[in-house]
């Protein structure tokens, strides 16, 4: 008796979908507890170090399938509307999201 392979296909996201998920991951990893709004600075407002900024980038990496970020990519993405729209341009450059 063979084993079938396990086949992965990418899951469609809706940008709603993103916004929301990247919210909750933010606020459950955030050293500032609190609902993170688009305009929420991770370091000044949600508290976010050293440690926790990899430990998010790591938690979004393994969520939405991303490649490793770069350092000088990092340091653009201060906003939680950053983190959004770093995470949606490489979902829909690789066509995971939904047609609007």
């Amino acid at each position: 008796m063979g084993t079938e392979p396990v086949v992965r296909t990418a899951k469609a996201w809706t940008e709603a979908e993103v916004c929301k998920l990247i919210q909750e991951i933010i606020s459950d990893l955030a050293p500032n507890p609190g609902t993170p709004v688009a305009t929420a600075r991770l370091v000044e407002d949600l508290g976010f170090h050293s440690l926790a900024l990899l430990e998010l980038a790591f938690s979004l990496e393994d969520e939405f399938d991303l490649p490793t970020i770069d350092e000088p990519t990092a340091r653009t993405i201060l906003t939680v509307s950053d983190v959004q729209q770093h995470v949606l341009t490489h979902l829909k450059a690789n066509g995971q999201m939904m047609a609007a």
